[in-house]
C-alpha cells in the first residue's frame, strides 16, 4: 500500500474515533443535566387568622366571669366576678397564643 494512501485511512478513522468519542461526551453530559428531585421536611408557622386573639380573650373573659360569679355574695361576688373575668382574659388571650405560635410540618419538593 501507498503511504499516502495509509495516511488517509489513518486520518478517515482517526475522525471516527473523534465522532464516536464526542457523540459519547455529549450524551453522557445531557444525561447529567436532569435534575435530581427529592422531597424535604420543613417547619413553617401555622397561618393566623386572628392575630388580636380576641376570640381567645372574649371566651376567656366569659369563662372567668362565670367562675367568679360563684363564689361570694353581695359586693363581693361582683369584684369576684369583674376579677375572674379579667383574669379568664388575659389567660384565654395566652392561651390562644400559644396556640399561634406553633408550627406545622409540610413538605417540599427540590430539585438540583
Amino acid at each position: 500500500m501507498n503511504t499516502h494512501f495509509k495516511s488517509v485511512i489513518a486520518a478517515a478513522l482517526m475522525s471516527c474515533v473523534m465522532v464516536t468519542g464526542a457523540a459519547t461526551a455529549q450524551s453522557k453530559s445531557s444525561k447529567s443535566k436532569t435534575p435530581r428531585c427529592y422531597d424535604v421536611q420543613v417547619q413553617r408557622p401555622k397561618q393566623v387568622k386572628d392575630q388580636h386573639k380576641i376570640a381567645g380573650t372574649a371566651i376567656g373573659a366569659v369563662a372567668g366571669g362565670l367562675l367568679g360569679n360563684q363564689v361570694g355574695g353581695g359586693n363581693g361576688k361582683k369584684l369576684a366576678t369583674a376579677a375572674g373575668a379579667v383574669g379568664g382574659a388575659f389567660a384565654g388571650r395566652k392561651i390562644q397564643e400559644n396556640q399561634q405560635n406553633k408550627t406545622e410540618t409540610v413538605i417540599e419538593r427540590r430539585c438540583d
